[in-house]
């Protein structure tokens, strides 16, 4: 795979990460507030009352998501110092040169 291959992944990793957590993230702040303040979490819903669960876990659901948006945003870091550190043109073999002066090193019959 070329390299600008990975630096496309890793903004398409990076910004998927953080578009998950700007859309979806508020859902999941609630949780840390309501076990440390009130010490009860609640279940809420559009058309019913709230409902009290374990705030063990609502925890958990909260770190679930946390960790997958931190995959994404890890996985676009290391996929962009792939596309960093790999191979460029300049290590292109003379016999593979296209354009004006890439025939200087062939062999000529």
């Amino acid at each position: 795979m070329s390299d600008i291959r990975y630096i496309i992944i890793c903004i398409v990793f990076i910004f998927s990460g953080f578009l998950i957590l700007g859309v979806f993230g508020h859902d999941y702040q609630i949780a840390n507030i309501e076990a440390s303040e009130f010490g009860k979490c609640y279940q809420y819903y559009d058309d019913k009352e709230p409902v009290v669960i374990d705030c063990s876990s609502k925890l958990f659901d909260q770190v679930l998501f946390f960790m997958i948006v931190a995959v994404l945003i890890v996985g676009g870091i290391i996929s962009l110092i792939k596309g960093i550190k790999g191979k460029w043109d300049n290590e292109v073999k003379s016999k593979d040169m296209m354009g004006p002066g890439g025939d200087k090193n062939l062999e000529k019959d």
